[in-house]
C-alpha cells in the first residue's frame, strides 16, 4: 500500500502528468491490473506514433507508460533538439527509451550502447516494434577510457553497473563485456547529442571522449550526476569542471515554456543538462514541432 501511494504521489506531482491526471492515474491502473491477468511483454503507446514493449518489472520502460515521459526536462529537451540526419549517442541505453524518442519521434540517428545481454535483448525489442532498425546502430558494449573488458552486475535492471573495487565477480549476477572508448567508437559520427547514464563510472567514459568533448558537433550531454561516482573514488566536481573546460555550462530546461536557465553546477541528485554554443540550441528549440504526450502539447 505504501509503494501504491508512493507512485500515485508521484504521478500526482510529475510536471507531465499533472496536467492530465486523470489519464496518467487511469494508464497505470490498466497497466498495473492487465499485468496481473496476463503477464508478459506488452506492445503499448509511447510518444505519438512511437511505442514502447514493457513488462512488469521493467522500471526503465513503465514510468513511461503512466508519465508520458518520466525523466521530463530531459527527454523533453532531446525531442526539441534533435531533428532528422542529427546523431544522437545513448551511453546506457538500458531498454531503450531515449533511444526510440530520438530515432522513431525526432528521426535522428543513434548509436545505442547496452552492456546487459538480457538488457540489450529489450533494447533490441523495443528498436525493431518501431522499425528504426536503419537508424540505430546497436553495440553491446560498454564504454570506458581504454579499449579491453569489464565486468557489470546483470540482474540489476537499471541500476546495473561497472563491479566497484573489490568486488568478486559471480557468474551468477554479474557479466563480463567489452569495452571500448567514445572516441574510437562514435567521434567520426559526429553527434549533436549524448546521454550518459552509467552508474557512478562516468569519469572513466569521459576520458575516454576527450576528443569527443572537444569536437565542434556536440552541442550538449545529458548526464547523470547524483554522487554514485564516490563509490569508484571518483570526485563529481572534477567532471563539472571537465565539461566546463571544454566550454560547457550546466542549464536547466523548461519544456512547456522552452526556456534553458543556467545553473551554477551540476544538479547532483538527477541528470544535467551540459549545453555549448548556447544559441545553437535555443534555436533547434525554438524551431522544434509540438508533441502530443498525455494528450498534452509539449
Amino acid at each position: 500500500m505504501k509503494s501504491l501511494f508512493a507512485i500515485l504521489k508521484f504521478i500526482w506531482n510529475h510536471p507531465l502528468a499533472s496536467k492530465n491526471r486523470f489519464l496518467a492515474i487511469r494508464r497505470f491502473l490498466s497497466w498495473q491490473i492487465g499485468q496481473r491477468l496476463r503477464p508478459g511483454p506488452k506492445r503499448v503507446r509511447f510518444v505519438e506514433d512511437s511505442v514502447l514493449v514493457a513488462e512488469l518489472g521493467m522500471v526503465g520502460a513503465t514510468g513511461n507508460i503512466y508519465m508520458g515521459l518520466l525523466e521530463f526536462h530531459d527527454m523533453a529537451f532531446l525531442l526539441h533538439i534533435l531533428k532528422p540526419g542529427d546523431m544522437f549517442v545513448d551511453v546506457g541505453a538500458n531498454v531503450g527509451v531515449y533511444s526510440v524518442l530520438a530515432a522513431k519521434n525526432a528521426g535522428a540517428d543513434v548509436i545505442s550502447f547496452e552492456p546487459i545481454p538480457s538488457t540489450f535483448s529489450k533494447l533490441q525489442r523495443n528498436i525493431e516494434a518501431n522499425g528504426v532498425k536503419d537508424r540505430v546502430d546497436l553495440k553491446r558494449y560498454g564504454v570506458s577510457d581504454k579499449p579491453g573488458s569489464l565486468h557489470f552486475t546483470a540482474t540489476m535492471d537499471v541500476v546495473n553497473h561497472v563491479l566497484k573495487p573489490g568486488q568478486q565477480a559471480d557468474p551468477s549476477w554479474t557479466v563480463e563485456v567489452p569495452v571500448g572508448t567514445l572516441d574510437d567508437l562514435v567521434l567520426a559520427r559526429k553527434p549533436v547529442l549524448c546521454k550518459i547514464d552509467v552508474e557512478g563510472y562516468e569519469w572513466p567514459v569521459l576520458n575516454g571522449a576527450s576528443s569527443l568533448l572537444s569536437s565542434p558537433s556536440l552541442k550538449a550531454v545529458i548526464i547523470e550526476l547524483n554522487g554514485s561516482g564516490s563509490k569508484f573514488g571518483f570526485d563529481e566536481d572534477k567532471i563539472h569542471a571537465l565539461f566546463v573546460s571544454h566550454g560547457f555550462a550546466p542549464y536547466r530546461y523548461e519544456p512547456f515554456s522552452r526556456q534553458l536557465k543556467e545553473e551554477p553546477r551540476y544538479y547532483g541528485h538527477d541528470n544535467t543538462i551540459y549545453i555549448r554554443d548556447l544559441e545553437w540550441v535555443r534555436q533547434r528549440i525554438k524551431a522544434s514541432k509540438q508533441y502530443n504526450i498525455l494528450n498534452v502539447k509539449v
